[in-house]
């Protein structure tokens, strides 16, 4: 899957973001990136807190697991997320 990586001791996702979304979901793939949609706002962070929260708990691991590495302000998102596999990812995000 080209929008997961293994990265040490957990995966790199690329991720492209829709805020404003009616609700929290992935979405398939967006190019070479899986698409999820948020509901939060893209305003003050809240779309980048909602989407750790999401991948957190979607993955099973806690939120200071999850590193926003690129696209602070972009829809196109590189994150890291220590203390899962990428099977393990892959089963959780598809």
């Amino acid at each position: 899957m080209s929008w997961l990586r293994e990265d040490g001791d957990g995966v790199v996702l690329s991720l492209h973001i829709q805020p404003g979304a009616k609700r929290t979901e992935t979405a398939g793939l967006h190019g070479e990136a899986l698409k999820i949609r948020l509901a939060a706002p893209p305003v003050d962070g809240k779309a980048n807190d909602a989407l750790i929260a999401f991948l957190a708990k979607t993955l099973g691991v806690p939120k200071a697991s999850v590193d926003l590495v690129a696209g602070q302000s972009s829809r196109a998102k590189r994150v890291r997320v220590a203390g899962v596999g990428a099977a393990a990812a892959a089963a959780a995000l598809s």
